[in-house]
């Protein structure tokens, strides 16, 4: 999209930004345990933080939500000691003030699920990216993290919560996004991102249209236990 475009339509999208964010149900963060032990096999610890998605909106328990749909595929192979750090709201900037603020406990690998309040926020993809540095940057040394990997921002223009234009424009601003998160993460050796198309619609989003439901967060756990699994069988 152009910036010429998107300026001229900038009075419209404000407008329907503030009757959406004022229309939109305020959902809870999901229910249940935020750290614990699953599964049988070779050790693994690992760090799940992040925005809404990552804390589970949409459902009702954490079961439900990415981090016991993650554990639970994982634990089928692994031994899986794992923790959330998460909160609705937060950017990817404000997920590295998060981390930062907490005492560091030793992780294997971590999976943050960020960028959508980048998007919301309107916060340059550049900025964004230099936070997500930042962010592994942080978990490198001091929480002795070996791996990040990064979940892709959804594909915005499929959320059914949100009006056209604005929906336009948001999934607009999430591509660009990605592309710039994809191609930061293939100048490191320690970052990657899950490669995943996730079936958005009314009958797999929350009942606002805008969160994941339990589908969706299956369907994600399994993308990426599956990403961290050949990571971990690469590296032997």
């Amino acid at each position: 999209m152009s910036l010429t475009l998107k300026l001229a339509l900038s009075p419209l999208l404000v407008a329907q930004a503030v009757a959406t964010r004022r229309r939109l149900p305020t959902l809870p963060e999901a229910e249940g345990e935020r750290s614990g032990v699953a599964g049988r096999g070779r050790p693994l610890k690992l760090l799940i933080a992040g925005d809404s998605s990552a804390a589970g909106v949409g459902v009702v328990t954490q079961r439900q939500a990415l981090a016991g749909q993650l554990v639970a595929r994982l634990g089928r192979r692994l031994r899986v000691q794992w923790q959330l750090h998460a909160r609705s709201g937060l950017t990817t900037r404000q997920t590295f003030d998060l981390l930062r603020d907490l005492p560091a406990e030793h992780a294997d690998v971590a999976v943050l699920v960020t960028g959508v309040n980048d998007v919301v926020d309107q916060v340059p993809s550049m900025h964004a990216i230099a936070a997500r540095e930042a962010l592994v940057n942080l978990l490198r040394n001091g929480w002795g993290v070996h791996h990040v990997v990064f979940a892709p921002l959804p594909p915005i223009h499929h959320f059914p919560g949100l009006p056209q234009p604005l929906r336009w424009v948001a999934g607009s601003d999430a591509e660009r996004h990605n592309r710039a998160l994809l191609e930061w993460a293939a100048t490191r050796r320690d970052t990657s991102v899950v490669a995943m198309r996730v079936p958005l619609n009314r009958g797999t989003l929350a009942h606002d249209g805008f969160h994941p439901g339990e589908t969706v967060y299956r369907y994600c756990g399994i993308a990426i236990a599956d990403h961290l699994l050949a990571l971990r069988d690469a590296v032997g």
